[in-house]
């Protein structure tokens, strides 16, 4: 009897193409998904950092658009159980060569939290650049940002991507830039179980803000919302290839190996054996198709971060619940593809192979 490894090795061209085709399917799943829980998770940390509370203009659909007094800072920096209260302005303009770099005008009091590689904290005129941005436009002394030109006061590095490739000015600057006074202002605590009320005091102070603790805000911020329903339909479209590319292959197989399946069930074997070998063969391709697909996705990532095209901004992030995910997915990929052809190569009569002389 041959083995469903020998029955592979027989068959070396197409267990190739499928073997192909599920790496391909695999390592898109992977990417697509590391890429939007990467943007995904860069984003949230950035807003984590010195963050419980966030307050944002209320109503607005994202941060980037959104405008608030800043003059708000001082009565929520008296709020009993407000530790520290930091003001940011988010916006992005093109700096040449590169087509958009993330621009942060914030609060004299939040430059601590970019660590300086070389020179000092930016003031009036002046802007503190990212590690990655700093590299990839050669080493700079000065930096155009919306026609105003910056001197460029000194070098930080972050872990995270959108600000290590980006640009952090001075809240004033910021407001210049963007005309307005803040987008957010992210608010630190002396203690969580104050958050509830504090977050009323806030929201009585202006009809025209809106303060939500962070994970709240996370979970709720519709851009998130947008990238992963974005990953789920390009990851699923990947899905449905796969399987279309195992039937196409399995089909073939199965059409190859009539004789074969045949004489299986001239032995008296039942088509539940015929059908569960089939599967067997295709798990293992699999499997193997797996392992090859993710360290192939890790190592274009790894590419991908340190490519300076790209400033950082793509991170992805394979996470120990991803890659047991695609996994589950890699199987049923696996077996629905499979199923088809293997339930044709179960129903094959061996007498009517017989008359048309094994054909």
């Amino acid at each position: 009897m041959i083995t469903p490894l020998k029955a592979l090795r027989k068959n070396r061209f197409k267990t190739a193409l499928i073997f192909t085709s599920m790496t391909v399917s695999i390592a898109a799943i992977f990417l697509i998904s590391a890429i939007a829980n990467g943007v995904v998770g860069m984003y949230s940390a950035m807003l984590k950092t010195d963050g419980d509370i966030i307050v944002t203009q209320k109503g607005i659909s994202d941060t980037f658009f959104s405008d608030i007094n800043a003059s708000l800072v001082t009565p929520i920096q008296h709020l009993h159980g407000v530790k520290h209260v930091g003001a940011l302005i988010l916006g992005a303009a093109p700096v040449e060569p590169l087509p958009i770099v993330g621009i942060y005008g914030v609060s004299e009091n939040r430059f601590k939290r970019y660590t300086l590689m070389q020179g000092s904290y930016p003031k009036a005129g002046e802007a503190l650049v990212g590690s990655k941005l700093y590299e990839t436009l050669h080493h700079p002394k000065t930096i155009l940002l919306s026609q105003k030109t910056f001197a460029i006061s000194g070098v930080f590095k972050s872990a995270i991507g959108f600000e290590d490739g980006g640009v952090v000015i001075p809240l004033s600057e910021g407001g210049d830039l963007f005309h307005k006074s803040a987008s957010i202002f992210l608010i630190t605590l002396t203690d969580l179980g104050q958050s509830d009320r504090i977050l009323t005091e806030i929201n009585a102070l202006s009809p025209h803000i809106e303060a939500k603790t962070t994970d709240a805000f996370i979970n709720a911020y519709n851009q998130f919302k947008i990238i992963q329903t974005s990953s789920d339909v390009i990851g699923a479209m990947a899905f449905l290839m796969g399987i279309l590319g195992i039937v196409s292959m399995m089909s073939m197989v199965v059409n190859d190996r009539k004789s074969e399946f045949g004489i299986m069930r001239s032995l008296g074997l039942s088509p539940t054996f015929i059908i569960k070998r089939l599967l067997a063969e295709t798990l293992i391709i699999a499997v193997v198709a797996f392992v090859v697909a993710l360290g192939a996705s890790w190592g274009i990532l790894d590419v991908i971060e340190h490519t300076n095209k790209f400033q950082g901004y793509i991170d992805g992030e394979i996470t120990w619940a991803l890659g047991i995910k695609v996994f589950v997915v890699s199987l049923v990929m696996a077996m629905v593809g499979t199923l088809l052809p293997a339930l044709y190569a179960a129903r094959i009569d061996p007498m009517t192979l017989i008359q048309k002389g094994g054909a």
